[in-house]
């Protein structure tokens, strides 16, 4: 008698415009032992095998033992991987253009195997992380709607897409604004800043993406500002909609709420091996979650203006039009 096939590796992919918080989401997830996150894995190709980056653990990626287990599970050892293939695939299969003819019900039957390649290069390290680490949850902070369009083909996947939405004016702040890359050995990189109207149209296309998205997979749409008011709730329904119990220790790195102020010293946080990502990643401390609403003061008024108009559609969608907001924190898109 054959042996049962093994369960489809369950991923949470974190979608939606960077700035909005995933990172400091995917921390508070990753202290859970049940949850493996291994950050935005879809510069894996490029930042990692090709720049030889650091982990969130400050190991550089070669050095790294978790990605050398995952790379010899997955491909036999990252050396099998022919980078430049999975690069010219990448851009047939993973581009915002492309998302129009990902959303059919159907595809062409070469472009269907393109798809199927380059979604089945993410599965193998999705089962690999989940069987170097016993967890039953990897999550995967892409972000970018192309890619989640292209798992959505994927065989043998359990798909769970959480859109992360955050204010357009807040977001454009913080990518006006110049961030170094402590990931970077060799000399000194900054990521890239974008104008105003550049974020506007950049927030628009991705967040309506996801919601063309929530009629064909899984998605469960949160605010990065209910998140920041009620991050222990947020962790709780997260983990709910990721298919995982209720896990209290998954809160023990964070100070400043209630549910940690009986415990006299924050635990130091596990840094997650992950992939590209905000600097907060390399944090070796508790983490304090709270609201950046700089923006509402250092935004230049032009700038504002610009922003609030270009998104007005999807901000008056989300709850954004004047208030901070008040509706509820989590969504069932």
């Amino acid at each position: 008698m054959s042996a049962p096939d093994p369960a489809p590796p369950r991923v949470l992919f974190v979608g939606g415009l960077g700035r909005s918080g995933s990172t400091l989401l995917e921390l508070l997830l990753a202290q859970s032992a049940d949850v493996c996150a291994v950050g935005e894995v879809v510069h894996l190709w490029e930042r990692a095998l090709g720049a030889d980056e650091r982990c969130g653990c400050g190991e550089r990626f070669t050095a790294c033992p978790f990605w050398r287990q995952v790379g010899d599970q997955a491909f036999g050892g990252w050396a099998a991987v022919d980078r430049d293939d999975v690069l010219a695939l990448k851009d047939r299969v993973d581009r915002t253009r492309h998302i129009p003819r990902l959303a059919k019900d159907a595809l062409p039957p070469e472009q269907l195997a393109d798809v199927r390649r380059y979604a089945d290069l993410y599965t193998r390290i999705y089962r690999a992380a989940l069987s170097v680490t016993g967890a039953r949850v990897v999550v995967d902070s892409s972000k970018h709607a192309s890619l989640a369009f292209a798992l959505r083909w994927a065989e043998g996947l359990d798909l769970r897409v959480l859109h992360l939405v955050r204010d357009s004016r807040a977001v454009a702040y913080s990518w006006g604004k110049q961030v170094r890359r402590p990931e970077v050995v060799d000399g000194e990189d900054f990521m890239p800043t974008f104008s105003p109207f550049e974020v506007s149209k950049l927030w628009t296309a991705q967040n309506a993406a996801f919601h063309l998205l929530a009629s064909r997979a899984k998605v469960l749409r949160l605010r990065y500002e209910d998140f920041t008011a009620n991050p222990a709730g947020t962790v709780r329904q997260v983990r709910d909609f990721a298919g995982l119990p209720d896990d209290p220790a998954a809160l023990r790195i964070l100070s400043g709420t209630d549910e940690t102020a009986a415990a006299p010293e924050p635990a130091a946080p596990f840094r997650a091996h992950s992939v590209a990502g905000n600097p907060l990643r390399f944090s070796g401390g508790p983490l304090t979650v709270r609201r950046d609403e700089a923006w509402r003061d250092r935004l230049p008024r032009r700038s504002r203006a610009v922003v609030s108009l270009a998104t007005l559609p999807l901000r008056v969608r989300y709850g954004y039009l004047g208030q901070r907001g008040s509706d509820e924190s989590v969504e069932r898109a």
